[in-house]
């Protein structure tokens, strides 16, 4: 071979290998489609981590658990109807008379940076007219836990104050929501039925950059029973309707409501679903029946 056509066999094979590169990169970068804001907020975030399939239940109490996707959530609202708690006459509390050994409680709640917080309403004493404390649980009255930090924080369970304008009943629709709104403080409200209670609640492991799951609970709650098989029980608590739930999150520099559908949380009926008689409802709505024996 001279040299002119080496050369020219050399270049022909340069400028082949040249296009085919290029094709090849061409074909392999096709562009993303984008998801609007507006899909994200209904569907899911490119951010959003989804629900586990199940979760392992902690024994104690009959509950229903709805734990949302794991993302940069700032919190969790929705409107419910309260439900009504009908006794197990046969379980009062042989520590405190005109009590039982089983209760109701319906609460938000959730999980950041390992601290875990439940707050809401549970079926609680009142302070009666005359000043006196009630024998008997005659009220839903908001309350905030939060389980210790690693920073230091420690464990902590409080009440609303008793007062009437902090009480609330069984058939009474309600909107309760917490929300980070700065770093290491959520702010929790309850409204409805011409009442309001509001309160700024310290938790260490809450802040806008850290990724969070959030929860909503139906629950029959077992006085000192926590961690231990449920007890057996003729109670239930019926008629809870939880009309919406939504999660916020900060999205272009302002606070959406992400809807808190089927495919946003992990289904957790414990100890096992006979217990409950549960229908969804509209986008994100669900109504709750507990059942303590079957």
């Amino acid at each position: 071979m001279n040299k002119v056509l080496k050369v020219n066999w050399i270049y022909s094979l340069f400028i082949i290998s040249f296009f085919s590169s290029c094709s090849e990169s061409s074909s392999q970068a096709q562009p993303v489609p984008s998801i609007s804001l507006e899909e994200q907020i209904k569907t899911k975030f490119y951010s959003e981590v989804s629900p586990v399939s199940s979760a392992n239940c902690f024994a104690g109490a009959y509950y229903r658990k709805a734990v949302s996707s794991k993302d940069f959530w700032l919190g969790i609202g929705g409107t419910v109807v309260l439900p009504t708690l009908t006794y197990d006459l046969t379980r009062e509390n042989p520590n405190k008379l005109g009590t039982y050994l089983d209760n109701a409680s319906i609460y938000l709640g959730g999980t950041s940076d390992d601290q875990e917080t439940d707050i809401g309403m549970t079926w609680e004493v009142i302070r009666e007219a005359d000043g006196s404390v009630s024998k008997e649980r005659k009220a839903f009255r908001p309350f905030m836990r939060r389980t210790s930090h690693k920073g230091g924080q420690v464990a902590v369970y409080q009440n609303a104050p008793a007062t009437s304008n902090y009480y609330w009943y069984p058939g009474e629709t309600i909107s309760m929501s917490i929300q980070v709104i700065e770093p290491k403080k959520i702010k929790f409200v309850v409204e409805g039925a011409g009442k309001k209670y509001e309160e700024i609640f310290e938790a260490d492991g809450y802040r806008n950059e850290v990724m969070a799951n959030y929860k909503r609970v139906n629950a029959i709650d077992q006085v000192s029973n926590e961690g231990k098989p449920v007890q057996t029980t003729k109670a239930k608590v019926t008629g809870a309707k939880w009309l919406e739930v939504y999660l916020f999150r900060s999205a272009n520099s302002q606070i959406v409501k992400a809807p808190m559908h089927s495919k946003r949380f992990t289904d957790m009926q414990c100890p096992g679903k006979s217990y409950f008689d549960i229908l969804s409802s509209g986008e994100s709505g669900e109504n709750i029946d507990i059942f303590g024996s079957r």
